[in-house]
């Protein structure tokens, strides 16, 4: 158990075993304008790589390049490879200990280093040069089929034989925290012979997790599966906000283009696979039909990580209603054990032609759905396209203490939700909140993830928030 001199609650997110990178603006007193800086989170802080090294710490790490923390994003860091992103956590590891005085006994540093959580503004991680979307859970992919093409042929031919993806748009990522608007597009309304242009009707979340990348490859050389994991620098989880009536109308023959373009959400704290692998577990083998060759692993190197997935929504509230208001209701929960194909088979089949992945790319995972009906990872399944209404349920207010840790801002949150599994959705009992079939304008989507805990630390990713607005 590693302990630091910076306080941190038992129930964190973030503990020291954790520290994920991030990148923010933070505005120094009596400065006239912010500062970025890059790196980690620790408790309720913020700690800076960016002011450690220009101070004198954090030298000299392999393969990374002089002032690798000065660039106000992790791209170069992320690029640097795992010997770099190592020797940075056993360093910041150390420097943070509770027995180390080197930054804890030198006050002007702590006060230009450590920055509380509430005095900044998260921004991404990196630059997102490229962003690929699979369809990775068999789960999730099972349930859309048979809603649209019947139990029989619920899982197209190719989907046991590689991952599916499609190329999403790096320009609309954003941070957790900023609002995104509801989108306009073209559309076929039920039962109509021509389609129309409006608003969509249908907005969804999707409850993913995506890899951020590392060194990645040249163009014209594939990474080779074995090699894969290694190209991954962390994970953050993913909301793939989706229009689905835009959706239905666009995709035959080339799939998703307007009803997923518009906004993709992601956690803005990056959680590293070394913080992750007291929590890695093995996949179930793939022998019904065994994979080719390229995408074969075998044990023990078929992995994910154990880590629970959970999705709230705080409802919109009428402006002449008093009640509900700030009120979350915990709708799926889920894991990242749910996939059928790992980040490693990702990464080696994208790159199987030889197209080059680069520092910061994101690769999705898909929506993440599990066996039973409360784990269904987004509104589609857990409305069954609309057929049914989910209820939203809730016993406490936002920013009161959830099972399982906390529900505020900041990095600690990202804890449990509340609720057990009932029915369409996760929550059951409580305060009915409101019903949906999809997301209503002024509905606010609450992403969490997070290993452990339990009276062991917890790792955390944070939150990945958004609310919906009207139409620009």
């Amino acid at each position: 158990m590693l302990e630091s001199f910076i306080p941190v609650a038992t129930d964190s997110d973030f503990p020291l075993e954790n520290l994920p990178w991030g990148v923010w603006e933070w505005r120094e007193p009596g400065s006239s304008a912010p500062s970025i800086h890059v790196g980690v989170a620790l408790g309720e802080h913020c700690v800076s790589a960016t002011t450690l090294q220009a101070a004198g710490y954090l030298q000299d790490l392999p393969g990374a390049p002089s002032g690798v923390f000065s660039h106000g994003r992790l791209n170069e860091f992320m690029g640097s490879g795992q010997p770099a992103w190592r020797a940075a956590r056993q360093q910041l590891q150390r420097l943070l200990a509770s027995g180390e005085g080197a930054v804890r006994d030198d006050l002007e540093l702590r006060q230009r280093a450590i920055h509380p959580a509430s005095d900044v503004r998260m921004l991404l991680p990196a630059e997102v040069g490229d962003y690929t979307d699979f369809y990775a859970s068999r789960q999730h992919a099972t349930n859309v089929g048979v809603m649209f093409r019947g139990a029989a042929n619920a899982l197209q031919p190719n989907w046991l034989h590689l991952p599916v993806g499609y190329h999403g748009r790096s320009s609309s990522i954003v941070p957790s925290g900023v609002h995104v608007h509801r989108p306009r597009g073209q559309l076929l309304p039920a039962g109509a012979a021509a389609p129309v242009f409006g608003p969509s009707a249908q907005v969804d979340f999707e409850l993913e997790v995506a890899a951020v990348m590392g060194p990645g490859n040249p163009l014209g050389c594939p990474i080779p599966l074995a090699e894969a994991w290694s190209h991954v620098f962390g994970l953050v989880l993913l909301n793939d906000w989706s229009a689905r009536d835009i959706q239905k109308w666009e995709y035959v023959p080339l799939g998703p283009f307007n009803g997923k373009n518009w906004a993709t959400q992601i956690s803005p704290w990056v959680v590293t696979l070394d913080a992750l692998e007291p929590f890695r577990t093995a996949l179930p083998p793939q022998t019904e039909p065994e994979v080719l060759p390229y995408l074969r692993e075998e044990a023990p190197y078929r992995v994910t990580y154990d880590v629970d997935l959970a999705v709230d929504i705080v409802p919109a509230v009428p402006h002449d209603s008093g009640s509900g208001s700030g009120r979350a209701a915990t709708v799926t929960r889920s894991n990242l054990k749910n996939l059928y194909w790992s980040f490693a088979q990702m990464v080696a089949h994208h790159t199987a032609g030889g197209c080059s992945l680069r520092p910061g790319d994101l690769l999705g995972s898909g929506t993440i759905s599990g066996d039973t009906p409360g784990s269904r990872g987004c509104l589609l399944e857990l409305t069954w396209a609309g057929r049914d209404e989910l209820e939203l349920r809730a016993e406490r207010r936002q920013g009161e203490e959830l099972e399982g840790g906390a529900a505020a801002e900041g990095p600690r949150a990202g804890a449990g939700g509340v609720g057990e599994e009932a029915g369409g959705g996760a929550g059951a009992g409580g305060e009915l909140l409101g019903r949906r079939r999809y997301l209503e304008d002024g509905d606010t989507v609450v992403l969490r993830g997070w290993c452990g805990g339990g009276g062991g630390k917890r790792i955390g990713f944070g939150r990945c928030e958004g609310k919906l607005l009207p139409c620009r």
